[in-house]
Formats: structure tokens, sequence, C-alpha cells
């Protein structure tokens, strides 16, 4: 895993559980980029750049090399011309779309304002969490 401040052992000696998951997950960008990558399944770097406003090319690059490090993510890259490369989730990152999923209709509820409507349909959550 990336190596950070929550990865010293007098933080992780405070909930070792937690401290690994925000080690992994630290970053402004990163619950959004495997969100995206969870929903569509395959993400191409042209595209998490355009549907994540206001993030830089150089942050963006830098979060999913973390993400592909700590085994969140996969990256093909295809050897043509302009190279394209694709992103798509591990084993790992497959077992925790759940908790995605959770958190995204958590926040929906208590943090979005009461007139918001979502862009996901219920067959969209319920075929990420393997239910259809």
């Amino acid at each position: 895993m990336t190596d950070n401040k929550f990865r010293k052992r007098e933080v992780m000696a405070r909930c070792v559980p937690m401290s690994t998951l925000q080690a992994v997950l630290s970053g402004k960008w990163k619950i959004l980029i495997l969100w995206y990558i969870a929903i569509s399944k395959v993400q191409r770097f042209g595209e998490l750049l355009r549907r994540m406003d206001g993030i830089t090319q150089s942050t963006l690059t830098k979060q999913l090399r973390e993400l592909e490090d700590d085994g969140f993510i996969h990256r093909e890259i295809y050897k043509e011309i302009p190279p394209r490369v694709e992103y798509t989730l591990t084993k790992l990152g497959k077992s925790f779309v759940p908790v995605l999923t959770q958190m995204m209709m958590w926040s929906q509820t208590h943090l979005c304002a009461p007139d918001y409507v979502s862009p996901y349909t219920d067959g969209q959550i319920r075929e990420l969490l393997g239910l259809e």
C-alpha cells in the first residue's frame, strides 16, 4: 500500500481496520473514481477526467496509480495509436462496491437536498450489488 501518515505505528494502533482503509482511500477523488469505474464497469482515462469536474490530469493519474498499487483497480494498456488505457475493478475493488453503494445511498438520504433526484436507477444499484 501507498505509504502515508496513516500507516505509522502509533496511528495504526488506534483502530487498525479503519486506519488501513483511510490510508487506501485518502485522497479527495478516490471514492468517486471507484464509484465511476464500478457503475460503468470500464472507464477510460479521458472519461474519468471529464466526469470529475475540477480534478487535474496529474492528480487523476496519481490517484489511479495509488488505487492500482493498493489492488483496487486494474489498468489495461492497449498498444494503439493513440494509446488507450482502460480501468476496471479488481476482485478486491468489486468486494468494496457494496460499501460504496451504501455510502452513496446514505449520502442521498442524509446529505442531499430533499428535491435531489439520483441519476442512478434502482436497477443499476441492484446490478452493482449483484442482486440482478
